[in-house]
């Protein structure tokens, strides 16, 4: 898990206080905030989501990416409590292999902030 959250940091306009842990079934997740300010989040949100949630239709990876939120009038509103989900949905895929395919799909080198803007 720890070279996963240690390359998430990395990635532009994700904030670096990073969660995660596992469920009873042994599936593992990962929650994180994105500096929405940050002119590169939409494309995270874009980029991982297509990797984890949509790299293939045929044969999807066995994950989920989606956002979760309190209530827009509770707390702050969502600017301040709107993170993302990582979560595993088969305990043989592993972090390790999220990774990889995050590594093998996002740009290179994961911080370069022309590399999300190009394609």
């Amino acid at each position: 898990m720890e070279s996963l959250l240690a390359y998430m940091c990395k990635i532009p306009a994700v904030n670096p206080n990073i969660a995660n842990g596992t469920y009873a079934d042994k599936n593992w997740w990962v929650k994180f905030s994105l500096d929405i300010h940050n002119h590169l989040s939409w494309h995270v949100v874009q980029e991982i989501g297509h990797v984890l949630n949509y790299v293939s239709v045929e044969e999807r990876l066995p994950t989920r990416f989606y956002p979760v939120s309190a209530p827009p009038y509770m707390n702050g509103g969502p600017e301040d409590f709107l993170y993302w989900i990582i979560e595993s949905t088969d305990p043989a895929f592993t972090p390790a292999l999220a990774l990889e395919w995050l590594e093998g799909r996002l740009p290179r080198p994961v911080n370069d902030h022309e590399g999300w803007m190009a394609g």
